[in-house]
């Protein structure tokens, strides 16, 4: 009942709105969507202290099906390799809630939670930070002139690894990704830490963080004992970094390309690459009999288990021209359990073509291939899963989204005792995007 008050008379407030404008932000709608790092583009003027609450809302229709062929193995009289059975249906809608807040000249604080999702139902805080694109209150102009080509950002956020994860669908805000779900190996966390980035106008973009390197941060000592080194472990911090370029070549042309860096030398339980708190919007996919909603949010996507220790490398080329837009994903990580003495190593690939039609960008075509190559604990031999998916879209106003999609998703080379063996879903989802 207080989480409901809190948000009522936030949204009732009249000194709160939703048109209100932000200074270096990533609206909520269609105007955000080639859209990644915020920029230096000082375009809204300061007014004062002003908050902006904001939403998001995603209902999807689904129709998958589903098969494997893995061995049976019994528990207390259930096949747990067993797929449960599909319908079609509707899934649990989700939706998130912003709070924006223009502190001061240059300095903006953002706050998003997830009202509902897959796998929290409650009210959920994702996360918070400070932005800083202008630091006026130190009186420099040395610091003034260098901030004109820096940002810095400190908080518990989304942390700025690879490109895939600016396009990707976050809980009830699917409005900038064409497309229903993101990848099988989806490049997502919120850690505390703190950014800065370097990105005049020249277009080059450089970018260096450092992060607590957990989703659930503790200040319990561990008990645990490193497989590799045969000591307790230990909590270090986890190091990010991007290099780039980004330029609007001419008004026809965008032309960037990034390569991005994440360490962790030894976690409490990094989440790098499974850190969605919301989960997927392939529901019950490969899940078995036993499955339910929130206990197996994430269907569809691959956790390569890199909880104490991971490094990975991201190479993200991007091409829009006119209507047509190219996204690249290339990704080497290796890591390990605390529980394994040695690295293992995935690898991930993936190519996103849209088509955006007519000049307004109203309707949009796509298809994705996606795939992912590594080693897993206990597997005989290199898994692989390889996804294609195609899409269709369309805007009906800037804050309004539909679209569909077709899905085929197979997975190779897993033991027979895995319930994934020679598993394979498809089918359709059409889903309803809001975001003010």
């Amino acid at each position: 009942m207080q989480q409901l008050a809190f948000i009522s008379a936030l949204l009732i407030s009249p000194s709160l709105s939703a048109q209100r404008q932000m200074q270096y932000y990533r609206p909520n709608d269609k105007t955000g969507i080639r859209t990644f790092e915020t920029t230096k583009n000082d375009t809204t003027t300061f007014e004062g202290f002003k908050v902006k609450v904001g939403g998001n809302f995603s209902q999807d229709f689904q129709s998958l099906k589903h098969e494997n062929n893995a061995s049976v193995i019994m528990d207390a009289g259930v096949n747990t390799n067993q797929l449960i059975s599909l319908t079609n249906g509707f899934n649990l809608a989700m939706a998130n809630l912003n709070i924006d807040a223009q502190l001061s000249d240059g300095i903006r604080m953002n706050l998003t939670m997830y009202l509902s999702a897959r796998h929290h139902e409650e009210t959920w805080v994702k996360g918070g930070y400070v932005q800083f694109d202008k630091l006026l209150f130190l009186n420099s102009n040395l610091i003034n002139k260098i901030m004109e080509s820096v940002t810095i950002k400190i908080g518990d956020y989304d942390v700025d690894y690879g490109d895939q994860h600016f396009c990707r669908s976050d809980g009830g805000n699917g409005i900038y990704n064409p497309f229903v779900e993101n990848y099988i190996m989806d490049a997502f966390a919120t850690e505390i830490g703190g950014e800065v980035y370097f990105h005049p106008k020249s277009g080059f973009i450089a970018m260096v963080g450092v992060t607590n390197g957990a989703l659930n941060p503790t200040v319990v000592e561990s008990s645990k004992i490193d497989a590799n080194t045969g000591k307790k472990n230990t909590y270090g911090p986890a190091f990010h970094g991007k290099i780039g370029f980004d330029k609007q070549v001419n008004k026809d042309f965008r032309l960037r390309i990034t390569g991005s860096v994440y360490t962790d030398k030894s976690s409490s339980g990094n989440t790098l690459f499974w850190g969605d708190r919301t989960g997927s919007h392939y529901f019950y996919a490969m899940e078995n009999t036993a499955a339910t909603t929130d206990g197996n949010a994430w269907s569809g996507r691959f956790n390569p288990q890199f909880s104490d220790q991971v490094t990975s490398f991201s190479i993200n080329p991007y091409l829009n021209y006119k209507g047509l837009e190219l996204l690249g994903t290339y990704e080497r990580v290796q890591g390990r359990k605390v529980t394994e003495a040695d690295n293992r190593t995935v690898s991930q690939y993936g190519a996103d073509i849209i088509y955006r039609f007519p000049a307004n960008n109203l309707f949009w075509i796509g298809a994705r291939y996606n795939k992912v190559i590594g080693s897993i604990p206990g597997n005989t031999e290199d898994i692989a899963i390889t996804r294609l998916v195609g899409s269709v879209g369309w805007f009906v106003t800037k804050n309004i989204m539909m679209k569909a999609e077709y899905v085929n998703q197979k997975y190779d080379h897993y033991d027979a005792s895995n319930i994934l063996s020679a598993g394979r879903f498809s089918g359709f989802i059409a889903e309803a995007s809001i975001g003010f």
